[in-house]
């Protein structure tokens, strides 16, 4: 299946300034099957080591990290001389042997003409604290479940991914362009973004089975836990992790420490929610009482909201049945609207958005996400269902005179005065900071 990640890979390939790339990313997200894919489709030799199936690999990194000798016992290893000319070397599952990240700096520095792509999940809370990381001697990419965009060329709809994709005015589609997004939209919502679930059901079109993968993926999260972790961590990382559904179901998602543990403070969940980020399997959204540049600085970090890493896996958590998809817009406003503020937080980060923002009046008003699109900032509120109020944005608006506010709702794109509404299945534009979008707009509300 198609990656957007797959042009960057190219342009890694292709500078000349290259270095050993870190491809990060939580598990099962796809980092193996991209890489493989590039590397049989882009280089004439392709070779891969995974040190999960193979722990015994990482013994080769352990006494000498001279590149000449790593490559050298490599080919042995491999049955064949490893070569840097149009050959990609590929090192999979690396948290398992913390030597392999530091041989990377020596890469760069005696070999650079090796090119070399390290994968790992859980890297953040695994590798860190035991080896030398080797810090501005690697590129780093990221990559997350699969977004709607991804998931439409996919399932072979690449001519409604690309009018997405070049929208440029907020002027309405036909409305059975609309409908056919939206149910697209529906199914994803449903079986989310993680490769291996949307694979099977293009396959075998069995929605039964991409539940039971969801859950398998759920379950390897939960081993995880107690596998890169100790004891008394795993079990606050447990608490924290399955409180996040019901907390997401409230009107108010702002996360509750007591929802997690009665009588429980910030202290006892700060490494559970630091292991979980680093994990990439959260999305963090932090409150600003004040919207002005940088957003970082007028951040509350004590206040947020959390969200998963893929709607699919939220909907298996909560057991979401399949027939919901087919039942009007029902599943868009099913938990408050849970699944639609997961969604719409999943696609701003697969879209490169460092860190997610909202913003809270004193008066209990909200606008569910605060994002700055070059020096820009755009106030976002999220809606589930038809209703037009905007009572949250409205107030925003009084407050701060913004040129545009933006709602996303199922509505098509709509333009009423100082509001543009843009549809779900379009949220991610707000996240494209070039030019040629209609929201990179003068905005004087600072």
């Amino acid at each position: 299946m198609k990656r957007t990640i797959y042009p960057k890979l190219l342009a890694w390939k292709n500078n000349h300034r290259r270095k050993p790339l870190l491809l990060q990313g939580a598990r099962q997200v796809g980092k193996t099957y991209i890489v493989e894919e590039f590397g049989v489709s882009e280089y004439g030799t392709f070779v891969k080591f995974n040190f999960e199936q193979n722990p015994a690999l990482g013994e080769l990194f352990k006494k000498n990290l001279n590149p000449a000798d790593i490559i050298e016992n490599l080919s042995l290893y491999y049955g064949k001389k490893i070569s840097s000319q149009d050959t990609l070397i590929f090192f999979d599952e690396i948290q398992i042997a913390p030597e392999v990240l530091t041989s990377l700096k020596y890469f760069q520095e005696e070999a650079p003409e090796y090119h070399i792509i390290a994968a790992g999940s859980l890297l953040g809370v695994s590798v860190a604290k035991e080896s030398s990381f080797p810090v501005g001697k690697v590129n780093f990419m990221m990559l997350y479940p699969m977004s709607f965009y991804e998931y439409l060329i996919a399932f072979g709809e690449e001519l409604l991914a690309e009018k997405i994709h070049k929208k440029n005015n907020p002027e309405p589609f036909l409305e059975v362009i609309h409908e056919s997004l939206l149910s697209h939209l529906k199914m994803y919502l449903y079986l989310g973004g993680m490769p291996e679930v949307l694979q099977e059901y293009k396959t075998n079109g069995d929605i039964a089975l991409a539940r039971e993968i969801q859950n398998e993926i759920l379950e390897a999260y939960s081993r995880d836990f107690s596998k890169y972790s100790d004891k008394i961590l795993t079990i606050k990382i447990t608490e924290f992790w399955q409180s996040i559904p019901r907390q997401l179901a409230k009107e108010k998602k702002k996360f509750k420490y007591s929802e997690a543990r009665k009588k429980s403070r910030a202290s006892t969940f700060e490494q559970a929610v630091t292991w979980l980020k680093k994990a990439g399997l959260i999305n963090v959204a932090y409150n600003i009482s004040v919207p002005k540049l940088p957003l970082s600085g007028y951040a509350d970090f004590s206040k947020f909201k959390v969200y998963l890493l893929d709607c699919g896996l939220l909907g298996a958590m909560l057991n979401i049945s399949s027939d919901i998809i087919i039942t009007g817009n029902q599943l868009f406003a099913e938990y408050n609207g849970a699944f639609i503020e997961n969604f719409v937080a999943s696609e701003f980060v697969s879209r490169g958005v460092k860190e997610l923002y909202y913003w809270t009046s004193k008066s209990d008003a909200e606008v569910d996400f605060i994002l700055q699109n070059n020096n820009t900032i755009l106030p976002l509120e999220v809606k589930s269902g038809l209703n037009r109020n905007i009572k949250s944005l409205r107030s925003y608006a009084d407050r701060y005179h913004p040129h545009k506010i933006y709602r996303t709702s199922p509505r098509n794109f709509t333009e009423d005065n100082d509001c543009i509404n843009i549809p779900l299945y379009g949220a991610f534009l707000m996240a494209k900071n070039d030019s040629n979008t209609f929201f990179s707009q003068k905005d004087l509300s600072y």
